[in-house]
């Protein structure tokens, strides 16, 4: 009973009106499905990448229909995309595997395959949900940016190697450029702080040495520019 839910929808590929409107339905269904996921699964999402993840299965199916098994129209159709330069900021990788998830369940709903368009948009939108809720991967000694700017007759090679330690604080020098007409330096760690680092302390630790100058201490190091 199963094989044939999966493969019925497979058979009837010739394209016809009743055929499309159940495709762009099944596509937007699948669509929205997958973008409900994304935003319980992501803290931080914009509504413009959301309404993109609803509409992209409807785009895809339609490509697919359209094409069928002409290869004249796949290459018509090739040529024209290559002249479309698509422009848009850089996402993590969380995004683009959506993207490619919206894509292929827009795949799957274009050449019939309701069943299993169905089947794997539920199985993947599970294990997304469940790794999200389980935070799969989430650093628990999470990287900081520390941002320091000191005197020109401080050494900064070894000014604060003893509060690093002291503070079990692991770090890696990551930048130096001057300030104020070289009289100053801005120094850029990154840092990892241990269970019994008691922050405060440390960055009143640090002011002690830099004479009370400019501190930063960056919670998110991938939104620092370095």
């Amino acid at each position: 009973m199963i094989d044939s839910i999966l493969n019925a929808s497979t058979a009837d590929t010739a394209l016809s009106l009743p055929r499309a409107l159940l495709t762009l339905a099944v596509a937007i269904v699948l669509g929205a499905i997958i973008s409900f996921t994304y935003m319980k699964t992501q803290p931080a999402f914009s509504q413009s990448f959301t309404l993109t993840m609803v509409i992209l299965p409807a785009i895809v199916a339609i490509i697919i229909m359209l094409i069928g098994s002409n290869i004249a129209r796949a290459f018509s159709l090739a040529g024209a995309f290559s002249i479309i330069r698509f422009r848009s900021a850089p996402g993590d990788a969380k995004d683009i595997s959506y993207v490619l998830f919206s894509m292929a369940a827009g795949l799957s709903a274009g050449v019939g395959a309701f069943g299993y368009a169905v089947l794997f948009t539920v199985i993947l939108c599970v294990l997304m949900y469940a790794l999200g809720k389980a935070k799969f991967g989430t650093r628990k000694d999470q990287l900081k940016t520390l941002k320091i700017t000191i005197p020109e007759n401080l050494g900064y090679e070894e000014a604060f190697e003893e509060v690093f330690r002291r503070h079990h604080v692991e770090y890696e020098l990551r930048k130096v450029k001057t300030a104020e007409l070289g009289s100053l330096y801005e120094v850029v760690y990154s840092i990892k702080m241990g269970p019994q680092t008691n922050q405060k302390e440390f960055l009143d630790a640090i002011r002690t040495r830099n004479g009370n100058l400019d501190i930063t201490l960056t919670m998110n190091p991938a939104m620092q520019e370095y």
